[in-house]
Formats: structure tokens, sequence, C-alpha cells
């Protein structure tokens, strides 16, 4: 499974979105990881206007029976509630 993702980086909690995405899907155990990799693509910077008008994130998944709807139950379940509620990711 590969799930390609793009996030606004130029929104003020775009990092912190970053940071939850990272810490479930790559560290949430350290003893029983989950089968799940976050991590930023891109072109090469000098094509296409550069990183930033075409970063994405990967979310891959080195398990067959670890499906997108499992993956999703694990955000749902450690994510800010309800996730598209800004407010809910602001931890100041």
């Amino acid at each position: 499974m590969v799930g390609k993702i793009y996030i606004d980086i130029d929104h003020p909690l775009s990092w912190h979105v970053v940071q939850e995405l990272g810490y479930v899907l790559n560290y949430i155990s350290i003893s029983e990881p989950l089968p799940t990799i976050f991590k930023p693509v891109s072109p090469p910077p000098y094509m296409n206007g550069g990183p930033k008008d075409f970063l994405a994130w990967v979310i891959e998944c080195r398990e067959k029976d670890f499906t997108p709807d499992i993956c999703l139950k694990w955000l749902e379940g450690r994510l800010p509630r309800p996730v598209d509620e800004i407010s809910q990711w602001n931890n100041d």
C-alpha cells in the first residue's frame, strides 16, 4: 500500500500535522511498531518549480494485511478529534 497526500506547508499548523502523522505512523510503539513509513517525497529542486510546489507525503506499508482502513482507524484513534477542526490541532 502506498498513499500520497499533500499538506499545505504554508499553513501555521502544517508542521504540527507532519509531526503527529510521523509519530503515529513511524514511532507509535518501539516494541510493536506499525508496518508503515511516513516520509516526504519531492522531485529534484531544479525541476517543476522546486520542492515547495510539489512536495508530497507518502504513507507506505510493508504488510498487505495492514489495509488503508486499518491505517485510518489507527490515525483516527490517535490524531486530534475532530480531525478537520483546526482548533484541535493547536497545542498552545
